[in-house]
């Protein structure tokens, strides 16, 4: 296979790993939390999006809004009703916490959507782009196209909107952003609103090449991959730490086999934690004030 054919495969797949690394990026730099339930995130927007598209027949563009609504508004309520109780508590706390409550969310999946994989319709199924000598699912490009969008949309809004401002103030200093007079916990479940939002448009994205299923947020697994790769508290770093682990499981596909690519993500976490335990965006020291 065309070994560029095979990066731009691997630039999709990646694109899905970047936006859930982008979600686990958001939340630490904000809370200092790491949330292993990301993944599930992810499964829940894949299954709001097929039941608004599926069950009550919403056009595919007006159901994409509303499960990412919906989940935003679930991320929202999910700081603020449970999160915020650990606040403060060790991080080992934290950890167990989210991880309880990604096997909450599997199961509630499981007992009201079901265990059958379901595949999600959507405008670009079996179409496919040619260029040259390479054949591109457009399917691969909507994936590609949506997380630059997506990216797009996220730095305009930290950099460009109040809330994006206050969030940035909120996640570099809790205290002087509260003197300050911003709602640092109604910030703090904005980012957390951001987060579920990212995630599901990631499942959305995830759905047509992967069937819909509760344990599709093992793809969480990957994305804490790429995080740690791209520095664990750089946001540009989760989506290029994303793209690189895509772009690997492919080559490794093909030139190493099979279960090779399977724990290629893993490899490279490995080697990363050795190697530059930073990441190739992070950086030393602390917070500034």
């Amino acid at each position: 296979m065309n070994l560029l054919q095979l990066a731009l495969n691997g630039l999709a797949a990646g694109s899905i790993y970047g936006l859930v690394a982008l979600g686990f990026v958001l939340v630490y730099k904000a809370t200092e939390m790491i949330n292993f339930a990301q993944g599930d995130l992810l499964m829940l927007g894949a299954v709001a999006a097929f039941v608004a598209i599926v069950g009550f027949d919403l056009p595919y563009w007006l159901g994409l809004a509303v499960a990412v609504v919906v989940l935003g508004l679930f991320g929202y309520a999910l700081d603020s009703i449970v999160l915020r109780r650990v606040i403060g508590m060790p991080q080992f706390a934290v950890v167990m916490l989210t991880i309880g409550l990604g096997f909450l969310m599997r199961s509630g999946v499981s007992m009201t959507f079901g265990t059958e994989p379901r595949q999600l319709p959507t405008p670009f199924d079996a179409d496919v782009t040619v260029i040259g000598p390479l054949q591109i699912a457009d399917v691969n490009l909507a994936i590609i196209a949506g997380t630059g969008i997506l990216c797009l949309g996220l730095w305009l809004m930290f950099a460009r909107t109040r809330i994006g401002l206050a969030m940035q103030a909120a996640s570099q200093n809790q205290l002087a952003a509260y003197y300050m007079g911003i709602p640092v916990k109604v910030i703090f479940s904005g980012i957390w609103a951001v987060s579920a939002g990212t995630a599901a448009v990631a499942g959305i994205l995830l759905a047509p090449i992967a069937l819909i299923d509760p344990n599709m947020g093992a793809v969480g697994i990957k994305a804490f991959a790429a995080a740690v790769l791209g520095g664990f508290a750089s946001i540009p770093g989760a989506v290029v730490g994303g793209l690189i682990i895509g772009v690997i499981e492919q080559l490794a596909g093909i030139y190493a086999g099979a279960g090779v690519k399977d724990i290629a993500a893993q490899v490279v976490l490995l080697v990363v934690l050795l190697v530059m335990p930073h990441g190739l965006f992070g950086r030393r020291g602390g917070k500034r004030v």
